[in-house]
């Protein structure tokens, strides 16, 4: 089933996004490697909770600066910790808005609900960027011939943090042939374009089904994006 693109819907519970401001927001994040320093904890995610209502890089700067001070921490790990929570949470929030904007899908009502972004046809998924897995040891031709077990690994090897679950779930994955994946992520018009071509022929019954423990089933699917 077709999917159209409906620009006058938006989110009940937030103002809608500007792409094209947050994906030039986002590349100033490219002038700076991509490591965290540290694991991601619940104290590390207090210190910086500020990024949920940053939009601009330069905004950002000087209330990491006040945290470093504030709390006397490593002026580089809380750098990429924050850069790097920032960086993710925009992107994600970019393309749950793009999925959002397609009629027949429409936005889940509590927007804390961590198992669920959206619906489509009624039916509840949550939806997550990676970049191509290097843990998961084949390439991308092995990996896009063998999508349910690269989604089994996906789901597997999920964070144990807050967002942790093995309901539905749409997988962006990002590719970049200069093996630097993660810069796709502020590829908001790119994602957008891939988005669309696989609603487009968009159906129920291409989802893989996902068995765990206990026959719990999952439905999922993987979007690849790639440069």
């Amino acid at each position: 089933m077709a999917f159209s693109w409906n620009f006058c819907c938006t989110f009940s519970f937030v103002k809608k996004l500007d792409l094209l401001f947050i994906e030039q927001q986002l590349k100033h994040r490219w002038d700076y490697k991509y490591v965290w320093k540290r694991k991601q904890n619940d104290l590390w995610d207090a210190y910086t909770s500020y990024i949920y209502k940053t939009q601009n890089w330069e905004d950002l700067i000087p209330k990491m600066a006040k945290t470093i001070k504030e709390y006397k921490l490593d002026k580089h790990e809380l750098f990429y910790y924050a850069s790097n929570r920032w960086y993710n949470f925009w992107s994600a929030m970019a393309v749950e808005q793009m999925f959002t904007e397609i009629d027949g899908i429409t936005p889940a009502i509590n927007n804390t609900d961590k198992e669920k972004d959206f619906f489509i046809h009624k039916k509840s998924f949550d939806h997550k960027t990676s970049i191509f897995p290097k843990g998961f040891g084949q390439d991308i031709n092995y990996s896009k011939n063998n999508k349910l077990e690269l989604i089994t690994w996906l789901y597997q090897n999920q964070s144990s943090q807050k967002r942790f679950h093995l309901k539905n779930r749409l997988f962006i994955i990002v590719h970049n042939s200069n093996g630097q994946h993660w810069k796709l992520k502020a590829e908001l018009s790119l994602i957008k374009n891939a988005i669309q071509n696989y609603m487009n022929s968009y159906h129920e019954d291409q989802l893989q089904k996902v068995i765990f423990a206990e026959n719990k089933i999952a439905l999922s699917d993987i979007i690849w994006v790639q440069k």
